[in-house]
């Protein structure tokens, strides 16, 4: 009671309402937001063109637990006071210095001791050299991904994963069927031909043949 007091008293100074949240069930920092079977959306087939409502997500394991910020920040590697950090440190002392030294000589109008360092004329051609051999090439065009086939019943509704193999597969033995008869067709012109022209079956030029013949059907069907 005394603690509530103390925070409405504290929200009357400041002018503004105060709010405690209290821990939800399951150790929940936020109220539960997980449908109710009517109002989810995703559907699943059962089988038989016939639908159903998706099973519901599973809660997390780590409900009620605080995430440590090293799992979603970049720690440091190394030590603070490191021997890389004082030699950066150095450097970036020694660089100011030197932009001190610049501008106190200019004001006082004469020369700086310590200039800029400037590259050379060679070490520019190479840095240029450098740069042009890195150089991205022009990006490609990219084409569009093909729509992913949507396997249905004729009456509707979605099919199952056997189901959808088993459409697949028949698709797959009637296209094979349909090569093997052109493949045959074409072997037996092909054998004709060769013969035709003086030359000798055996079952080397079949093996070659038939190769041949496979591929042509193939090409010709796609």
């Amino acid at each position: 009671m005394s603690l509530c007091e103390e925070v409405e008293d504290k929200s009357k100074r400041l002018g503004f309402a105060a709010t405690i949240k209290t821990a939800q069930a399951g150790g929940r920092v936020r109220p539960e937001r997980k449908k109710t079977a009517p109002e989810r959306r995703r559907m699943k087939a059962v089988g038989g063109g016939k639908m159903e409502p998706a099973k519901e997500y599973k809660p997390r394991t780590d409900i009620g637990t605080q995430r440590q910020a090293s799992t979603r920040q970049q720690q440091p590697e190394q030590e603070r006071g490191s021997a890389r950090e004082r030699q950066l440190a150095a450097a970036k002392e020694e660089r100011r210095r030197a932009a001190q030294a610049r501008a106190a000589a200019k004001k006082s109008g004469g020369t700086a001791t310590t200039e800029k360092p400037k590259a050379k004329p060679k070490d520019l051609s190479k840095e240029a050299s450098k740069l042009l051999s890195t150089k991205k090439s022009a990006e490609k065009p990219s084409t569009p991904a093909k729509p992913r086939r949507k396997w249905e019943h004729e009456g509707g509704g979605g099919m199952t994963r056997q189901e959808r193999d088993k459409a697949r597969n028949k698709e797959k033995t009637a296209a094979a069927q349909k090569t093997k008869k052109s493949s045959s067709e074409i072997l037996s012109q092909m054998r004709k031909e060769y013969e035709s022209g003086g030359g000798k079956w055996s079952n080397a030029v079949a093996v070659r043949m038939r190769a041949k013949a496979k591929a042509a059907a193939k090409a010709s069907e796609s």
